[in-house]
């Protein structure tokens, strides 16, 4: 009698992976929410976390907002400062596919270079 058993890959396995790790940062935007939530909590009985809770019709919208707008402020930094860049090219440096394309290019750069030489030393004869 044979089991069955699934056909689970490499391929798939990663796909599982890049899907968890998808929805990963998505739970972490639930998870600082209400990380924010608890803090206004913990806040309560102060007096600006009264006033907090007794105009919250107002105040958790101007909150979300704050939040958003920090947040595209800090997006806009990182992006001005080069982090992201340089994250992406330390990590290209580790991806064995990426440096592959690279020594690729960089052979395809150095045959063009020639082709574009002996085209001009015979355009000179």
């Amino acid at each position: 009698m044979k089991i069955h058993q699934p056909d689970l890959n490499k391929r798939t396995f990663i796909r599982w992976k890049v899907y968890f790790d998808r929805s990963r940062m998505y739970i972490g935007y639930i998870q600082f929410f209400l990380i924010g939530i608890v803090f206004l909590q913990s806040y309560k009985d102060q007096p600006w976390g009264e006033f907090i809770f007794k105009y919250a019709i107002i105040s958790i919208p101007i909150a979300f907002l704050l939040f958003i707008l920090l947040s595209l402020v800090l997006g806009y930094f990182d992006s001005k400062l080069g982090i992201r860049e340089e994250e992406q090219r330390n990590l290209s440096k580790s991806n064995p596919v990426m440096m592959e394309m690279l020594g690729q290019l960089k052979e395809l750069n150095k045959k063009m270079e020639l082709l574009e030489k002996d085209k001009t030393d015979k355009k000179a004869v």
